[in-house]
């Protein structure tokens, strides 16, 4: 019998990326209970951007139920609760709290086998599907086990996303502000820096086109120290480490456009709706297969037919894989952007 419940808390607590990816399957779940109030739980990071999704009723950042998950649970109302990632302590304290319904993927962990009693089972290793669609095996315990198509995989994400004077003001009255996700923090394989250089040389007769390196404080230095041609590109400014993950959704959604491999936030980008381009190995569980960005105005580049020698092993960035993927194969989809925008303005 499917679940009926008036409030359920959806939990993913890894990275911004998975968190963005689950959020599809959140507003089916608004469909499928219009009056239920849903819950998110996420790490404090990834509550930024959650917010902004208008499915979700409620955002509760673990750090700050984490030291007492129990009390947190038996006072908050919950009455089904959707583990989306093997995570002990929670499935423990949903036992223990007595949730009433627990889904979770009995073929992940034994202990949501036995912890959950709403259990899916799937393998994610097996699966064809795109991970947006996989995370919608969750919701077969509240009666709905259709499975959208990628296509209609982006017209699942609901977000308002408020207007940032400030970031207009730094954004200033460049043509076209295309944003270079250079690195991945190690969730993926990354597009070598040389091919940004490259990209980025490429475009420095177009005055009107600035580029913006984004990511971390770390990135940022990592960027400055190793890519050192980049950075003091006239074109180039180096934002990584100055902004929030709210304020980069912010500074994502005004932008014309973004670049980036596997990485969370590409598929921020693809989600709120920006022009996308994601570069991707053909290698499994990396390829985009899996991983691509989902969204109305994005797209993905793979171009090698099959895994560079003991890719899916190698412990550096990058490897041949993303090598085959030219500057030249991601000019002509930047200038095709630039183009469109220049159509549209006129």
């Amino acid at each position: 019998m499917a679940i009926t419940s008036s409030h359920i808390l959806v939990c993913r607590t890894d990275n911004i990326g998975d968190v963005v990816l689950t959020l599809p399957m959140v507003a089916r779940l608004r469909q499928l209970h219009p009056h239920a109030r849903i819950s998110f739980l996420c790490r404090r990071y990834a509550a930024q951007v959650v917010r902004y999704c208008s499915d979700v009723d409620a955002v509760v950042e673990l750090e700050e139920v984490q030291d007492d998950l129990q009390g947190y649970l038996r006072h908050s109302g919950v009455d089904t609760i959707i583990i989306c990632q093997p995570d002990r302590p929670l499935a423990i304290a949903a036992f223990k709290s007595r949730i009433r319904h627990r889904i979770g993927n009995a073929r992940q962990k034994l202990y949501l086998l036995f912890y959950c009693n709403r259990r899916v089972r799937f393998s994610k290793g097996l699966s064809e599907n795109h991970e947006a669609q996989i995370n919608f095996e969750f919701l077969k315990p509240l009666g709905d086990s259709t499975i959208p198509d990628r296509a209609q995989i982006p017209g699942l994400y609901h977000f308002s996303i408020p207007h940032d004077a400030d970031i207009a003001r730094r954004l200033g009255t460049a043509g076209f502000n295309l944003i270079l996700h250079t690195k991945s923090n190690g969730h993926g394989r990354e597009w070598p820096v040389e091919s940004f250089l490259a990209l980025a040389r490429s475009l420095v007769a177009q005055h009107e086109v600035t580029l913006w390196l984004t990511g971390s404080e770390q990135e940022g230095a990592w960027l400055e120290s190793h890519a050192a041609d980049l950075v003091a590109m006239p074109n180039v400014r180096n934002v990584c480490g100055s902004m929030d993950l709210a304020g980069l959704t912010r500074f994502i959604h005004q932008a014309d456009g973004l670049i980036a491999s596997g990485t969370g936030p590409l598929h921020l980008s693809a989600a709120i709706g920006q022009r996308t381009l994601g570069l991707f190995p053909p290698t499994r569980p990396m390829h985009p297969g899996r991983w691509a960005a989902l969204g109305p105005r994005a797209e993905n580049l793979c171009v090698a037919a099959q895994a560079c020698p003991g890719c899916e092993k190698q412990p550096g960035p990058t490897c041949d894989c993303m090598r085959a993927i030219t500057p030249d194969m991601v000019l002509g989809v930047v200038q095709r952007w630039i183009a469109e925008k220049a159509a549209t303005a006129a």
